[in-house]
């Protein structure tokens, strides 16, 4: 666990609401906080908006070559990386099996797939070599109920959640028995999921005030549970699936 001590943590995705919350908690619980977005303009806002202690960076999280030049910048900023939180979405539905589209697919395969394999495998050395590694991606409830209408939307989410159930493995394998017999180190890393019907924020609310979103997690609880990975023994973590807001 961090016991107090400063962090730092890449949020990939960051330039929607849920990356301008969980960036702003983790930089107000001490954390030094690199924000990651395709568009320039945008992350920069989100980053701004954060506030102070989170650095906008610039990436296409789909290209491997983009996303090992966005962890050379990391490191030659701050020397090391402790965590990764990744937000990075996306949503495509149809009404059925027949009509679920190539191009739809590719998309979803593009966002919810290829980042998370770009990511996990530029930064897991570093989260691996960590005294507290953590990686977390946020999945979706209708992983657990697939229905023909979201048939392409859960399978990426289903494929990404078993990547990410393979680095926590893999963190698992390295991390167990390190250490000497007299001082035992044990698991350090964790790579875990955060599972949401959906995400709701403050602008949804306003711009729909009869709504009541039933079921859907809000963005700051999603920013608390991030920042609560950092406190969390590892070994508690790695390899969970971890529902929000219910």
């Amino acid at each position: 666990m961090s016991a107090g001590r400063t962090l730092t943590v890449v949020v990939t995705g960051g330039s929607g609401p849920s990356g301008v919350a969980v960036a702003r908690a983790l930089a107000g619980a001490g954390h030094t906080v690199f924000t990651v977005g395709s568009d320039r303009d945008r992350i920069a806002a989100a980053a701004a908006e954060a506030g102070s202690g989170v650095t906008a960076l610039t990436c296409d999280l789909a290209s491997r070559t983009e996303v090992a030049a966005l962890h050379a910048e990391v490191i030659r900023q701050a020397g090391a990386v402790d965590g990764v939180v990744h937000l990075v979405g996306g949503w495509r539905g149809a009404k059925g099996i027949t009509d679920q589209s190539d191009e739809d697919w590719d998309f979803l395969e593009r966002g919810a797939i290829t980042t998370v394999r770009n990511v996990t495998r530029e930064f897991y050395d570093d989260l691996a070599a960590s005294d507290t590694g953590r990686f977390a991606m946020v999945s979706a409830t209708a992983v657990n109920s697939p229905t023909a209408a979201t048939a392409s939307y859960v399978a990426a989410k289903a494929a990404a959640e078993a990547w990410t159930l393979a680095v926590a493995d893999g963190f698992r394998r390295d991390q167990s028995g390190t250490g000497s017999a007299d001082a035992p180190v044990g698991q350090r890393s964790a790579a875990t999921i955060f599972v949401v019907k959906a995400l709701v924020d403050a602008g949804m609310r306003a711009k729909s005030p009869e709504r009541k979103f039933p079921g859907f997690t809000d963005v700051e609880e999603l920013a608390a549970a991030a920042v609560g990975l950092f406190e969390t023994p590892a070994a508690e973590l790695n390899g969970r699936r971890l529902p929000l807001g219910r």
